[in-house]
């Protein structure tokens, strides 16, 4: 599945961004787990969320529970990232990507990635 991830920009801090992502699969979308990472500069790639086929189940990195809501439409094969209250330790790139198994939160769990969409929460 080839994955298109948008919404990124330069946002100050407290304030509130919405990541797409798009899927080009239309008829097996509704299978995939699907999830968000990101990666700041010289740093390793890291988990962020994840949400499960139905989007009954989601699953949050501990740096972003409570600021930040993952949800999916599986009619328009799209999952979003909400981020409320940005600081700027959440600048980084943010990818999504697809994996065929829940709960999924390692990178490894993925096997389809977006190209990213960078966040830079200004101070």
């Amino acid at each position: 599945v080839q994955l298109q991830a948008s919404g990124g920009g330069l946002v100050q801090a407290g304030g509130s961004l919405r990541l797409s992502c798009a899927a080009s699969e239309r008829t097996f979308f509704s299978r995939y787990i699907m999830g968000w990472f990101r990666q700041a500069p010289g740093e390793e790639r890291e988990f962020v969320a994840a949400i499960s086929r139905s989007g009954g189940s989601t699953y949050y990195a501990d740096s972003v529970k409570g600021r930040s809501t993952i949800s999916r439409d599986n009619a328009k094969n799209m999952v979003y990232l909400q981020m409320n209250s940005l600081k700027p330790e959440d600048t980084a790139v943010y990818y999504c990507a697809a994996g065929p198994v829940w709960p999924a939160s390692r990178s490894a769990d993925f096997g389809s990635w977006g190209q990213g969409t960078l966040v830079t929460v200004s101070s």
